[in-house]
């Protein structure tokens, strides 16, 4: 009876581990299960000869995408300022790598597969260092900038909260005349010494000197610089606002005066004495922008140096740009980063700065 037995437990196992070979309802190891997904998934493509001929027009968009970011400094500005209106949203083109990747995994596509890796490798190769965090833990010297709005439903709020960030320095933008005394009365409590230039002030924790209006090439003043005595040493502070820019049907990206502002604050900037030197303000153009030359090519962006992210700061409701800027020459930038958004269509931005720098 025991031989009998064993013999039939015997066969038993040898049937289960015979239909488990074969594929039957016995345990299999996961990695069985994810060859024989893959099998599954690539099984139309393996008997689809037309996979190399298909999304000719994925494959054009996919390469015409590629050499757009890859050459962007060549789209001309001739028509419409349109070089710096793709300029301005550069990074957003990325959003169409992985529309063209699941369209051309829809059309069973190779060719358009393999063409999506190049716009892929550009725009990792201008973006990719944004989207790791290159802050630090130090920085003497806070700052902060924000473009309060004209129209700001709370300017009290807005200043109270700006201030509240602990910036040092606060540059604002877009004051209207009827507003200088409630943003004045809001920043006292934190801010000793402060100055307005027209539409632009600059409030400190430190004295200030030497303050005044930047000629910008506009009739008013949207501008201004002073010297800043810190702890460190001066540092010669510039506040901007560039002139706003507009996108029109007939005209395209109209930014003219923009440009021309922007040349003007360039000089400005090439001019000063002090080494150390912060620029504030709301240019309305990124760091992408070539019409920006004349600032950015002498100034770092605290956001690119020390940032995490791309730190867009406009619109406030749903950011797609940073228009507003904090750069600068002969210190050293430490983080960057947006504030909560306030009563204003912009985000602050704020920087910490090291200051004990070569001079």
């Amino acid at each position: 009876m025991c031989t009998a037995g064993s013999e039939a437990d015997g066969m038993a196992q040898q049937a289960y581990m015979t239909e488990t070979a074969d594929g039957g309802s016995g345990p299999e190891r996961p990695g069985s299960r994810l060859r024989r997904l893959l099998h599954r998934m690539l099984a139309p493509w393996r008997n689809d000869s037309g996979i190399w001929r298909r999304g000719a027009v994925l494959t054009a968009l996919a390469l015409l995408l590629a050499l757009v970011m890859l050459l962007h400094a060549h789209v001309p500005n001739t028509v419409g300022n349109l070089g710096s209106l793709t300029e301005t949203f550069l990074p957003w083109l990325g959003v169409f790598v992985p529309v063209l990747l699941l369209l051309g995994l829809w059309r069973k596509s190779a060719i358009t597969l393999i063409a999506v890796l190049l716009p892929a490798i550009v725009w990792l190769n201008l973006f990719g260092g944004l989207l790791t965090d290159k802050s630090g833990g130090g920085g003497e010297l806070m700052v902060a900038t924000h473009n309060v709005n004209a129209d700001n439903p709370d300017p009290v709020g807005t200043a109270r909260a700006v201030a509240g960030s602990g910036a040092d320095i606060l540059a604002l933008e877009e004051i209207p005349a009827s507003k200088v005394s409630v943003y004045e009365r809001a920043l006292a409590p934190t801010y000793k010494y402060h100055a307005v230039e027209g539409t632009v002030g600059l409030w400190s924790k430190y004295p200030m000197t030497g303050v005044q209006a930047v000629d910008i090439k506009l009739g008013w003043k949207r501008a201004m610089r002073a010297t800043v005595t810190t702890p460190e040493g001066p540092v010669a502070v510039y506040v901007a606002h560039m002139p706003s820019v507009r996108v029109k049907l007939k005209a395209g990206f109209t930014a003219r005066q923009r440009d021309t502002s922007a040349d003007a604050l360039g000089e400005a900037v090439a001019d000063e004495t002090l080494s150390r030197v912060i620029l504030l303000g709301d240019l309305n153009g990124t760091m992408n922008d070539r019409s920006l030359n004349g600032v950015t090519s002498q100034l770092r962006s605290t956001q690119g140096a020390a940032g995490s992210g791309f730190g867009f700061s406009w619109p406030a409701a749903f950011p797609m740009a940073r228009i507003d800027q904090i750069m600068v020459k002969g210190v050293e930038p430490e983080s960057s980063w947006t504030l909560p958004r306030t009563g204003s269509d912009h985000l602050p931005v704020a920087a910490r700065v090291n200051l004990d720098t070569p001079s």
